[in-house]
């Protein structure tokens, strides 16, 4: 199963990491089991990729739910970098996942 969401902001975190408020563009809406713990791609709009991991759900929005990302296609989630790199996540950049 892969799904496809666009980035519509990007927030870094005191504590290392990014919060990412999400838009599902393509594929259909994940669970939130699924996403919690997955590795993701995310393509900026220049072509750069970097793996992510998420750590959490950010509850800015409210707690996530099964329901609520398939009737709306929007999540926010906290994610940390796997590797290095010191550029923020752009936004309009596509994530893409899971991947292995």
């Amino acid at each position: 199963m892969q799904w496809r969401f666009r980035v519509l902001d990007s927030v870094e975190t005191p504590h290392g990491g990014c919060v990412l408020r999400l838009r599902l563009q393509d594929g259909e809406a994940p669970t939130v089991k699924a996403l919690k713990g997955a590795r993701l791609l995310v393509r900026s709009p220049d072509g750069e990729e970097r793996a992510v991991r998420v750590k959490r759900f950010a509850l800015v929005g409210g707690k996530p739910s099964d329901g609520r990302l398939a009737r709306t296609g929007r999540v926010d989630i906290q994610v940390e970098e796997e590797g290095e790199s010191d550029l923020p996540i752009a936004l309009r950049s596509e994530v893409e996942g899971p991947i292995e």
